[in-house]
């Protein structure tokens, strides 16, 4: 895989096991590159180790006066620099592009299961932790799978530099032989607090991530509330706390560092007094010596890499183990399906609540508890619940559709939709069945004066659908980012849509002529909107009240309010003490009256609803 290449057709099925798993994985699955980058490794410390041999044998030459062996030591020195500038070239294009690809394809994993979970990923993960793994994360993990192939190439290089010295010259070589496994080795007692430490940072940056990430998307919110402050103390208290878990984990590893500076010295100094013993004697040679000596010190650069691998590896194990965490959660249906063919039609139903909302009919549903109705519009769309239940249309079970299937079948829209940064004609590009045009879309959702402020808000677009949207909206006000994506839902126009509060944001004028809107709009088509305004409720054809997560009553919006004081608490916002005290007002102004027929009786009842 080149990185022209990218992105990969299908990027696989990762071991989500645990964290070193996962590096494994990702290792084996760019097995060809990891193996060039291998061989130009190799290619490369072998010409940077041959280079004191062939120092050894021009020094020796000289002092023999042999000009033959002099310009053989030429060329094999000629030679070796031309594999170091070649091994290193291609050695650092293959270490990037494994880089590279792996992190690709940890990003392509990431967005691929954000795909499938949908709005379910960040309640089951903070999405300070997704950024900070889609992000950082990404590049640590990438950096320990291509150090991987070149930490191997150099400890095949040490290995093949101490035997080749053992038989060049049996007394230093051995010296050789038995030192430089100290050096690598010596540093492995301060490995595992280096990583401990190095965790510790790495799990205080991400929650300093993660609170950045929650106070930046609630920045609104906590300047209309006068907590800006708090949280900016916050956040400054936990950088804090990441700056100084970063000194401590460094000053680890500059001990490391340093270690691997004194010992290889410390090698040397025995080397260069044992070999000058050795010459004196007319043991070696002159020659023999330098090459011996050149070679520890040349053996110094390939040992580096020993703390590169220690450093990538530490560094990336918490950062794929977070990965990991979010690679295995697991969408609670069936992804692949078990039915196959076309989509089902007919009602929706959820045997959890007892829910049913009509084919072809617009279902309002009221539940005092936010979180449940959340739950519920997200079975709706297709996702089981704790127990396992998942919703029915028109009696399959959604979760035994392919997941596109389900959701081309419903589509639900939560109550923070979110709009993406580009133009109006792009935001409103989404799959859709064509039946629905833009215009009638912006229309029911009542959208005249959004186009108008993005005109006016983008410089040269006379057009509305080529003004420019923020990321996320954020230049047009809460109301207004409702009603568009209100209307990007509508153009979709799905065979079951599924709406959460989608004028929660809104006047009660411009929530009025939604609520028409979408009525005719979705005429003949299956709605459920989940909300407690009135306004909506009186348009809707059928409301189901929901209570202890289950379906308390049936009808219409007047009639619940007539007969279900549970209902009434929850439309009109009345207290327990309200609700009792009406309805005890009724009572007695029935009970007293008995010359009242039925028609004046419930006359009297609509006057006292009406002033609750």
């Amino acid at each position: 895989m080149q990185i022209q290449d990218l992105p990969f057709p299908d990027p696989g099925v990762p071991d989500a096991r645990s964290g070193p798993r996962f590096l494994w994985w990702l290792f084996r699955n760019q097995l060809g590159g990891q193996l060039k980058s291998l061989a130009w490794g190799l290619l490369h410390f072998a010409s940077v180790s041959a280079l004191p041999f062939c120092v050894g044998l021009a020094v020796q030459a000289v002092v023999d006066r042999s000009g033959t062996r002099l310009a053989l030591a030429g060329g094999l020195l000629a030679l070796c620099c031309a594999g170091n500038a070649l091994g290193d070239t291609f050695l650092h294009r293959a270490a990037v592009t494994n880089w590279i690809t792996a992190a690709a394809r940890v990003q392509q994993l990431l967005a691929r299961k954000a795909a499938l979970l949908g709005s379910a990923l960040t309640r089951r993960v903070a999405a300070g932790e997704v950024v900070a793994v889609s992000t950082g994360d990404v590049e640590k993990i990438g950096w320990f799978v291509e150090a991987l192939s070149r930490f191997t190439a150099a400890a095949l290089t040490i290995v093949l530099v101490c035997v080749s010295l053992v038989v060049y010259e049996p007394a230093l070589g051995v010296v050789v032989a038995v030192g430089l496994p100290v050096l690598a080795l010596a540093v492995l007692p301060l490995l595992p607090r280096a990583t401990r430490r190095a965790d510790v940072q790495r799990e205080k940056a991400g929650r300093a991530t993660e609170l950045a990430s929650d106070t930046v998307a609630g920045l609104r919110v906590l300047r209309g509330i006068g907590g800006e402050e708090l949280f900016l103390d916050r956040y400054r208290s936990a950088s804090q706390e990441v700056r100084h878990a970063a000194v401590r984990s460094a000053r680890m590893w500059s001990l490391i560092s340093a270690i691997q500076v004194l010992l290889p010295g410390l090698l040397l100094i025995a080397v260069v007094w044992y070999g000058v013993r050795l010459a004196h004697d007319g043991r070696i040679g002159v020659g023999e010596l330098v090459t011996v000596y050149s070679s520890v010190m040349i053996l110094t650069y390939p040992l580096r890499h020993f703390e590169e691998i220690a450093m990538a590896y530490s560094f990336s194990r918490p950062s794929a183990k977070r990965a990991a965490r979010v690679l295995s959660l697991e969408r609670a249906t069936d992804t692949t399906g078990s039915r196959a063919g076309a989509v089902p039609s007919g009602d929706l139903y959820d045997p959890a609540t007892g829910l049913l909302a009509p084919a072809g009919r617009l279902t309002a549903v009221v539940c005092g508890d936010p979180d449940a109705a959340g739950r519920l519009a997200e079975r709706l769309g297709g996702h089981a619940s704790e127990k396992g239940t998942s919703a029915l249309l028109g009696g399959v079970a959604l979760d035994e559709l392919p997941l596109d299937s389900a959701r081309t079948a419903v589509l639900v829209q939560d109550k923070d939709p979110v709009l993406l940064s580009g133009t109006l004609r792009e935001l409103l590009d989404v799959p859709a069945s064509g039946a629905v045009g833009a215009e009638d879309a912006l229309a029911a959702a009542q959208c005249g004066d959004v186009l108008a402020a993005l005109v006016q808000g983008s410089l040269g677009a006379e057009d509305p659908m080529d003004a420019r949207i923020t990321e996320r909206g954020r230049s047009l006000s809460g109301g207004q980012r409702q009603r568009l994506a209100l209307a990007r839902s509508l153009i979709t126009d799905p065979q079951v849509l599924v709406l959460d509060e989608p004028t929660s944001a809104v006047d009660s004028h411009t929530e009025a002529r939604i609520a028409e809107g979408v009525r005719k709009l979705r005429t003949g088509r299956t709605t459920v909107v989940f909300t407690s305004s009135p306004l909506l409720l009186d348009r809707a054809d059928r409301i189901v009240f929901l209570h202890d997560g289950e379906v308390a009553a049936v009808g219409a919006h007047r009639e619940l309010l007539h007969s279900e004081p549970r209902y009434r608490a929850v439309v009109t916002r009345e207290t327990d003490e309200e609700t009792a005290a009406h309805r005890d007002e009724a009572r007695d102004r029935t009970l007293d009256d008995d010359a009242l027929g039925d028609d004046d009786v419930l006359h009297r009842l609509e006057e006292i609803e009406e002033t609750a």
